[in-house]
């Protein structure tokens, strides 16, 4: 076995990861063996124990859990949905895009978290929660799959009979759809119908049904139905998280969703609102009385102390250890307690900047590993690692930090490909939500005169409009994937409106889904705006979803201040900038046919996983790891790009030694032993 230096010099370093961001819990998924058991655990233990209060007379309760950037609020919601989803049913509910549509937001997030399947379980938390309803549990049928077998109008009639007293919104359409939950032949378009998309004449048909939830208040009654039901089931916990942009809008907005719950008792909800502690500094004072009155508990995140932040260091070290001869006796080595007492002299600290600490001094010793073993080229100069005495830490120097734009690169590398893997269809997320996104894009690019809400009516928060690059014309923008044919027919109603009114020069319709056929009077306005040189119809690709997707998740890690790039904390703004510096957008389809970004003049592949993606991968990493070892490079590109093998991995390798980009350190060693080192270029 190798010794603990030389696992060191040829593995990535543990404490990596260019930005410590976390996210929608059904998708970042955590890793328990990281987890310090004792970080948190206070607060921990008090939401569980509202939890169980909730569990025990079904009465909904509200905590606010605020605490600064870094303290791990995120980290923690994915905690307890990790450690009690036996005991209750999670939701993750992330920013709306505007708060008129805040309702319908609220449903569809919590019907696709409801529609993941917990660990350990074999059916998603819907059809746990379907069937443990007391209508299953506590009448007569024998079991729950008996009545359900039975024909539509008798399971509806049951269900009606059980809770007539509480006021189903809706009652025959809600039972009916929760029974085609079961059935594959319609369990989609039920969950489809349930989150609020407006599904076609023909979807409906299936379902027995004649509208979808097409309003506010529609969204939020069924919603309602949702507490008015779960009379005796395991809680739902609402965990909002990531609200910073919302919550510097309107504050009130969530407010008055948490007293609605509370004000029409609604059973068995756990309502957990995250906030970093300065924007809860900002709005608590805003909010009125009342709304303020329906929180139970306000839980403040502590800083931890320097032995948790050993622990934390240590279990990203321990993989390393356990594959050395002989392990170190530090469980923190190369590390040491000295570095934290001396960035931390109070003795307390988050676990962002913990981890932070630990990339830094972690690198320091790479560096002087190999800096002492051979230089092969002329390098920055690293910062040895201090002995462990106050006097000669006191003058620790900070290491060069890895490239911006590299760390960036692979951040945003990584969102691509977590978008890729989470979104199958243009539909998974809402017209208002990739309108917004559009829009957040456009604002990175420096488009100016971007407008919301072109469109009046329903379709406002569908639209907006922009300043054509280069000239004074106004562009209207509307996007709309709803396969309802009245639906689709209303959007072309407004778009001619506008039209009429001279909103705009130009309007463009962002639609994949069909457009109908000539007998549909929609169709006939379709033809009559879009068959013509100045408006325009452009079909969007999943790929564009992935950009849309990617960077919207980093604008709400940057607006709560949990983006961290190259050891530091990113703004919007900087996002911006730096989105413009590496020209990350250059291959945004969407944006292509816009005219927004150039569209190359031969056809360049769009997927991520092309010879010069995989070529650019292993160039970013290399430079933010300065040094590892060969097999560790190609280990990492295979598990970011699945779909490629080794070969096809050495040969872009092996073109970036030959430019001279990257260098073998010990080439006459064997190539199983070779380590890789970046070439600053001049």
């Amino acid at each position: 076995m190798p010794s603990i230096d030389e696992i060191i010099k040829r593995e990535v370093n543990p404490f990596a990861p260019t930005t410590f961001k976390p996210g929608n819990f059904w998708h970042e998924k955590q890793d328990a063996a990281l987890t310090v058991d004792s970080i948190h655990q206070e607060e921990l233990a008090n939401i569980e124990k509202l939890l169980t209060q909730v569990a025990q007379d079904h009465i909904s309760r509200t905590i606010l859990l605020i605490g600064d950037s870094g303290s791990g609020k995120s980290h923690l919601l994915g905690r307890l949905k990790r450690t009690l989803n036996s005991k209750a049913f999670f939701a993750y509910i992330g920013p709306w895009p505007d708060n008129s549509y805040i309702r319908r937001h609220i449903l569809r997030y919590t019907v696709d978290s409801l529609t993941q399947t917990p660990e350990n379980q074999q059916e998603s938390q819907l059809i746990l929660w379907l069937k443990s309803l007391s209508a299953f549990t506590k009448s007569s049928v024998q079991n729950f799959w008996e009545l359900l077998s039975s024909e539509r109008q008798k399971f509806i009639n049951h269900l009606k009979k059980t809770y007539q007293k509480t006021g189903i919104y809706n009652a025959d359409n809600f039972f009916g759809v929760l029974h085609a939950l079961t059935n594959p032949e319609l369990s989609i378009l039920a969950n489809e119908w349930l989150r609020g998309d407006d599904l076609s004449e023909e979807s409906l048909k299936k379902l027995k049904l004649k509208h979808s939830i097409e309003s506010e208040e529609a969204a939020w009654e069924t919603f309602s139905n949702l507490g008015r039901i779960s009379t005796e089931t395991q809680p739902i916990v609402l965990c909002f998280d990531q609200l910073e942009a919302p919550m510097k809008n309107e504050p009130q907005s969530i407010f008055n969703i948490n007293t609605a719950i509370h004000n029409q008792h609604l059973k068995n909800f756990l309502v957990i609102i995250s906030l970093t502690t300065d924007i809860y500094k900002q709005v608590i004072n805003r909010i009125q009385m009342s709304d303020k009155a329906r929180i139970e508990q306000v839980i403040s995140l502590k800083p931890i102390n320097l032995e948790q932040a050993e622990a934390l260091w240590a279990l990203r070290l321990q993989p390393l250890h356990q594959q050395a001869d002989s392990p170190p006796d530090s469980p923190i080595f190369p590390l040491n307690r000295i570095a934290l007492e001396i960035k931390f002299p109070g003795g307390k600290t988050y676990p962002r900047n913990t981890l932070e600490l630990g990339r830094i001094e972690y690198q320091k010793y790479k560096d002087n590993l190999i800096s002492t073993e051979s230089k092969p080229i002329q390098l920055p100069q690293p910062t040895p690692t201090p002995v462990a005495t106050p006097s000669v830490a006191k003058k620790i120097l900070q290491p060069e930090q890895p490239p911006q734009d590299a760390a960036f690169k692979l951040v945003w590398d990584n969102e691509l490909k977590k978008a890729q893997e989470k979104y199958k269809t243009l539909t998974q997320l809402s017209a208002p939500e990739l309108i917004k996104m559009l829009q957040d894009a456009l604002i990175a690019l420096e488009v100016k005169e971007i407008k919301p809400k072109l469109l009046d009516g329903k379709f406002s928060i569908y639209s907006f409009s922009y300043q054509k690059p280069g000239e004074q014309e106004k562009i209207g923008v509307i996007w709309t994937e709803d396969a309802n044919m009245k639906s689709f027919c209303s959007a072309m109603e407004a778009c001619e409106n506008a039209i009429n009114k001279e909103a705009c020069h130009t309007m463009i319709l962002i639609r994949a889904e069909e457009v109908g056929n000539p007998k549909l009077k929609g169709y006939k306005i379709y033809q009559k705006i879009f068959n013509n040189n100045q408006n325009r119809h452009v079909k969007p690709t999943l790929t564009s979803v992935y950009y849309l997707a990617a960077y919207h998740s980093l604008v709400n890690s940057a607006l709560a201040n949990e983006l961290v790039i190259s050891g530091k904390a990113i703004a919007r703004e900087q996002l911006e900038k730096i989105v413009r510096q590496t020209d990350i957008f250059s291959k945004f389809p969407l944006l292509q046919e816009l005219s927004i970004v150039t569209k190359p003049s031969t056809k360049a592949s769009p997927v991520i996983d092309n010879v010069d993606d995989v070529k650019n991968f292993l160039l970013n990493f290399i430079k933010t790891q300065k040094y590892l070892s060969k097999d560790t490079l190609i280990e990492n590109a295979l598990r970011h790009f699945p779909g490629i093998n080794k070969t096809q991995i050495k040969q872009p390798i092996q073109e970036l030694i030959q430019r001279g980009e990257i260098k073998i350190i010990n080439p006459n060693d064997p190539p199983k032993e070779h380590l890789i080192c970046y070439v600053p270029q001049k």
